[in-house]
Order: structure tokens, then C-alpha cells, then sequence
């Protein structure tokens, strides 16, 4: 185990394979009072994309994913300094980076490993599945269907190998979704007025 691992119960993991519909239950969820980091992967691609820069998935992967690894390690510190009390979710966690390098067959760094071990996430990791009745492409999103079912394969691998237990958002409304959620957390929605969105 690395030294000096940081475990944060309160920081909650949401990921999955692209166009699973995380953002709108994390956008749910906030309206129930629980703010949430946003993504650092299209933040990435909108910044490159307009800035005319190469650290894209299609254009230079190792670049992207480096990068993608400094912002996450960035945010987990960022929300470490920023506490309310209450619970944090994230949209993807460091070892979605690991999950991506897997994806790409990238060489694992030996920083990339010691990431993951360092920077920990509640144990529990919610994970939703493919769902192919809402699955859209855009011009940040580029993959098709068939890379989002070989994702979220490779993310539920990823994060079991890195010691995380997966549960599996069922494909229901949104708010059944938050429900779920939030029911899986100890939680229930809590007055949103004094949370903005991290």
C-alpha cells in the first residue's frame, strides 16, 4: 500500500461507459442537495478541441490520458480543501484513468498505479450499464455503441482489481435512479439551497 493513502467514505464514485446517463442522475442528485465534481475528461476535450490542441483520444490517447490523470488527482485534491460536511459525488474517479489506459493498451505508469492507491474513493463504486435506448454520439462523445459496451466492461474490471465494490444502477427514471442512489448511501434528498455545484 502506498504511503500516507488517503480514504475519503464520503467521496461516492459514479461512472460507466459513455452515454449511460450519468450526468443527468448527477444533475438529479444535485437538485436533491448532493453537489458533485464534474467530469475532467470533456473538460479536457472542449478545451483541446478549442484551443486546436492534440491531447485528444484520436489524436494523441497518452497525451489525453496523462493529462486526464493530472486533473482527476487535481480534483480529488481540490474537493479534499472544499468540504461541507456532506457527501461528495464524482463524475468518474481516478481509476477511470487506469480503465481508459486499459481500453487504449497504454503502458501503465508507475504514477497511474500509485494514483489509484493513494487517492481512494468510498469503497462502494456506482457503475451504470449500457443502455442503448438512450445512447447518443455529439462532438465530445465520438465512440459508438459497441466501444461503450467494451468500456464499461473494462471499467468494471478496472475498478474490482483496484479494490472497489461495484453496484450496478439499475435502468430506471432519473429520479429512481437518484433514489437508488441515494438509498444505497445512508442518504435522502436534503435542502439544495446552500450547495452549488463543485
Amino acid at each position: 500500500m502506498i504511503d500516507h493513502a488517503l480514504f475519503r467514505n464520503d467521496f461516492i464514485i459514479i461512472t460507466g461507459g459513455p452515454g449511460a446517463g450519468k450526468t443527468t442522475l448527477l444533475n438529479e442528485l444535485r437538485r436533491s442537495g448532493y453537489p458533485y465534481v464534474t467530469e475532467v475528461a470533456r473538460e479536457i476535450i472542449q478545451a483541446e478541441m478549442s484551443s486546436r490542441g492534440d491531447a485528444l483520444p484520436w489524436k494523441s490517447a497518452i497525451k489525453y490520458r496523462d493529462l486526464m490523470l493530472d486533473r482527476s488527482i487535481e480534483s480529488y485534491r481540490k474537493a479534499l480543501s472544499n468540504r461541507s460536511g456532506h457527501m461528495l459525488f464524482f463524475d468518474r474517479g481516478i481509476p477511470d484513468t487506469l480503465a481508459y489506459s486499459n481500453l487504449i493498451h497504454a503502458p501503465i505508469s508507475e504514477r497511474l498505479e500509485s494514483a489509484v492507491q493513494k487517492y481512494r474513493y468510498n469503497k462502494q463504486v456506482f457503475i451504470l450499464p449500457p443502455w442503448k435506448e438512450i445512447y447518443q454520439t455529439d462532438s465530445e462523445r465520438v465512440q459508438d455503441f459497441e466501444e461503450a459496451l467494451a468500456t464499461y466492461h473494462i471499467l468494471f474490471e478496472t475498478y474490482k482489481q483496484s479494490d472497489y465494490e461495484l453496484i450496478v444502477v439499475p435502468k430506471l427514471s432519473v429520479d429512481q435512479r437518484a433514489a437508488f442512489v441515494l438509498g444505497h448511501v445512508g442518504q435522502t434528498p436534503i435542502d439544495s439551497e446552500s450547495f452549488a455545484q463543485s
